[in-house]
């Protein structure tokens, strides 16, 4: 399905279904923690079982959630939305600059109330399910197990249909950038003739079969976790690409090789720090973040490849 939508609509078609998409998304984060608010006693019911498995809402608690490292890495999720594509291609479309602090006001209470609703989800599922064996062991399934717990086919039905339209709405804005990448980047560049206005509408479709032909072979790990996956490519965005967005916003003659070469050594950064296991002590984006806004800052302050070419 979202190949076909994809593949024939382009940009205008995942911008509506990402309108309609968002809407379903925003409806379902409300009303499931509201239902399991209710299911769970309310307060004194959800108290009791956290209590039971000595969970408290008072953070103080766990020295742990204090230490610097942990802090860090909490707030270094924030750095990736300068670096994501499909976000950021989104503002770049707008028709008119004076039109943004709408966009700034919706994305900023989209965000607050999805995120509030996925604490929500956390918090009233301890009520419900007492014993995480009744979700499979498997904590990040509770949004879907208290669908199927707490509504009737048909509102369940629409309810689990949310959960695709997050997964459709960022393939679809992963695809459609990959595939323009690809496109406007490297093919119209690489292949020196006059190329028609439809050669390259065609050969942008031909990269979305491609691109989801090598997702397709990725994701068949069975042992791959969704926040894990989340985690690592969001690292992977926001460390290589955030600094350079924020860089290019206030120096406008960056020179291009400034900014490959940064942007390979954030990569290495992020898989190096992954793969030897300090991201369990601080998340990886955060010291690529650093070091990528620091190569910058030297290799253009030492103008180690010169003035940039206009």
């Amino acid at each position: 399905t979202i190949i076909v939508y994809t593949f024939l609509g382009g940009y205008l078609a995942t911008c509506w279904t990402d309108f309609f998409q968002g809407c379903l998304m925003f409806f379902a984060i409300i009303v499931v923690p509201v239902a399991a608010y209710y299911s769970g006693g309310g307060i004194d019911g959800i108290s009791t079982a956290m209590e039971a498995k000595d969970i408290s809402l008072n953070i103080f608690k766990y020295t742990k959630v204090w230490s610097l490292p942990i802090i860090i890495s909490g707030l270094g999720w924030g750095l990736g939305y300068f670096g994501q594509p499909h976000i950021i291609v989104r503002f770049m479309s707008i028709d008119s600059a004076d039109e943004l602090w709408k966009s700034r006001l919706i994305a900023m209470i989209w965000v607050f109330i999805s995120l509030l609703g996925a604490i929500a989800v956390g918090i009233t599922g301890i009520g419900v399910f007492t014993d995480i064996s009744q979700m499979g062991g498997d904590a990040e399934k509770v949004f879907i197990f208290l669908i199927h717990k707490l509504f009737n086919p048909w509102m369940a039905g629409i309810l689990f249909a949310a959960i695709l339209s997050a997964i459709m709405s960022t393939i679809s804005s992963q695809l459609l950038v990959s595939s323009n990448t690809l496109t406007e980047d490297f093919y119209k560049h690489i292949v020196k003739r006059e190329k028609t206005h439809k050669e390259m509408i065609w050969v942008g479709r031909l990269c979305v079969i491609v691109i989801f032909v090598i997702a397709s072979v990725l994701a068949m790990n069975p042992s791959s976790k969704v926040l894990e996956l989340v985690s690592y490519a969001w690292a992977g965005f926001g460390g290589v690409f955030s600094p350079v967005i924020l860089f290019t916003l206030y120096k406008k003659d960056l020179h291009w090789k400034t900014v490959l070469v940064s942007m390979i050594i954030a990569t290495i950064t992020v898989i190096t720090w992954k793969t030897s296991g300090l991201s369990n002590t601080l998340y990886e984006m955060v010291p690529a973040f650093v070091i990528n806004s620091i190569s910058i800052y030297l290799l253009e302050k030492f103008k180690v490849f010169g003035n940039n070419e206009k």
